[in-house]
């Protein structure tokens, strides 16, 4: 389910909430101060609990969101690097830089639909191209000190950059639980029960608990968007990985 559909959902429990409270007629006898007291206490206990879980998800969110935009932004600056090391190396390896530049798309790819899908049921698998790469630099014969030593750089980043997308995939099952979103929805649907069993219906409390109902639906909202980055209106764009390298002119 998507987060829009899922933030909607929140918003119309919520605010159903609130609006049901309104409709609630107590009698008298339920209507006494200590009464009152009691379920303010208890709503205050559920909205500061309400409040501490949302700033972390909010927290916990972005953090995994900036995580995967900085591995993107390592895995980018380990192709270029490679690159110009392949460069360095001598015209030997031109069909190596060329090789490098099939492989980014398909490695993006393959990225993007691992967090999308999810994947749960398939292991991870390099593909054929990255695999043949690796080998293709493992198989150079450098005839100096200078080209071992860019050899075991290139290999090293590499190996970086292997490990960048062992983590990207273990972290692609990774989201939100539900009945963790639903436990707090109820929550915040108790709370606006609350404010609306003392309150009568009028235009400015019910834009008042309108206004309150989007805001922690767009909290909501926010939550699941980052925690998926690599999709929605949130996600972390491709373009930067798709075209690090420029055209190769041999």
């Amino acid at each position: 389910m998507s987060p829009l559909v899922v933030s909607l959902i929140a918003f119309v429990i919520v605010f159903g909430g609130a609006l049901l409270g309104m409709c609630v007629t107590l009698p008298e006898s339920h209507l006494r101060d200590e009464i009152k007291d009691v379920i303010r206490l208890s709503a205050g206990l559920i909205g500061t609990i309400s409040g501490l879980v949302l700033a972390l998800l909010i927290s916990s969110a972005k953090s995994s969101y900036d995580a995967s935009n900085t591995q993107i932004k390592q895995i980018t600056s380990n192709i270029i690097y490679l690159d110009i090391l392949l460069e360095q190396y001598g015209p030997e390896t031109n069909t190596l830089r060329v090789a490098l530049r099939d492989t980014v798309p398909r490695m993006v790819d393959r990225i993007w639909n691992e967090r999308i899908n999810g994947n749960k049921s398939e292991p991870f698998v390099a593909t054929t191209e990255a695999v043949a790469l690796i080998e293709r630099i493992q198989e150079l014969k450098p005839d100096s000190e200078a080209k071992r030593d860019l050899q075991a750089r290139m290999l090293s980043v590499v190996a970086n950059s292997q490990q960048i997308r062992f983590d990207l995939f273990a972290h692609a099952h990774d989201s939100i639980s539900t009945p963790f979103l639903v436990i707090l929805i109820f929550w915040l649907t108790i709370i606006f029960a609350s404010f609306g069993l003392f309150s009568r219906p009028n235009p400015i409390v019910i834009v008042t608990f309108f206004v309150g109902a989007l805001s922690v639906s767009g909290a909501v909202f926010l939550i699941l968007e980052m925690d998926r980055p690599f999709a929605g209106l949130l996600q972390i764009s491709r373009e930067p990985l798709m075209h690090t390298l420029p055209p190769l002119a041999l």
